[in-house]
């Protein structure tokens, strides 16, 4: 098989290693950098202006992701250390999904790695993902203790009135129903559906808008982001209301069981 790019000092992991998301050895400089595809992969020190290529032409990068798949560039990305961080950057056409679902492009500036584990992926053809793990070893006082023991800690949940849940449940309940590509309902289907369920409660547009609007609100006050129209931008759209119904979800104040008050 032809060998990778090799780098002064660095030392190769085999393919087939375990997963960088179990961690790394203990005792290794803080900095120390490990990068993993599933053609392997290389561990190598922090060193000013130190690069790391990788991409789909193995002789010439220093990990190879994606090596039967034209769509991944021969350069696809480095890592490059810089100021005591490393750096991640696309070189190639198609961008990089970070974790957040954030993408970096080409035209981008590179960005900063966090200490500890971090996805990154490429989607090739046929809809195929190409996975590239890195971990960043961290400093000492960014070191994670173990919490084997500890009892687990509640996810932080928003106080909502049953008028708010009600309409929440409504105008969210294609992501409750875990469908494909969800969208809020408008205010309007809202407010019809609501007349459905609770004809005698007189639900209009307004009276929809008026409750979501002060749940959003609330939470953007509580230190949510992206629930504002000066953070997203125009055009608004659903993103707002999209945003809304993610964080409530991802918190567990609203849940797929939540879908009964629609039977009741």
């Amino acid at each position: 098989m032809t060998e990778r790019l090799a780098v002064a000092g660095g030392q190769d992991l085999p393919a087939g290693h375990h997963s960088l998301a179990w961690g790394v050895h203990a005792g290794e400089a803080p900095g120390t950098l490990h990068v993993l595809a599933v053609t392997g992969g290389i561990t190598v020190g922090p060193r000013e202006g130190r690069e790391i290529l990788f991409g789909r032409n193995r002789p010439d990068v220093h990990v190879c992701v994606g090596e039967h798949d034209r769509r991944i560039s021969r350069h696809q990305g480095a890592l490059t250390h810089h100021g005591d961080k490393w750096w991640i950057s696309t070189l190639g056409r198609l961008p990089l999904r970070l974790p957040g679902a954030r993408l970096l492009f080409n035209q981008d500036e590179p960005i900063p790695l966090a200490a500890g584990y971090t996805p990154l992926f490429i989607r090739g053809s046929s809809g195929r993902e190409h996975l590239l793990e890195v971990h960043v070893r961290a400093t000492d006082g960014e070191e994670l203790l173990t919490q084997h023991g500890a009892s687990t800690r509640p996810p932080h949940t928003w106080p909502l009135s049953p008028a708010e849940k009600l309409a929440l449940v409504v105008l969210g309940q294609r992501y409750l129903l875990h469908e494909l590509y969800p969208n809020p309902l408008s205010w309007r289907q809202a407010a019809e559906h609501l007349n459905e369920i609770r004809p005698g409660e007189k639900w209009t547009h307004k009276k929809v808008e008026h409750l979501i609007v002060g749940v959003r609100d609330r939470l953007s006050r509580g230190g949510v982001a992206g629930l504002t129209r000066e953070e997203v931008g125009e055009p608004i759209g659903n993103t707002l209301n999209h945003n809304l119904i993610r964080e409530l979800m991802e918190n567990t104040t609203l849940v797929p069981p939540d879908l009964g008050l629609l039977h009741d």
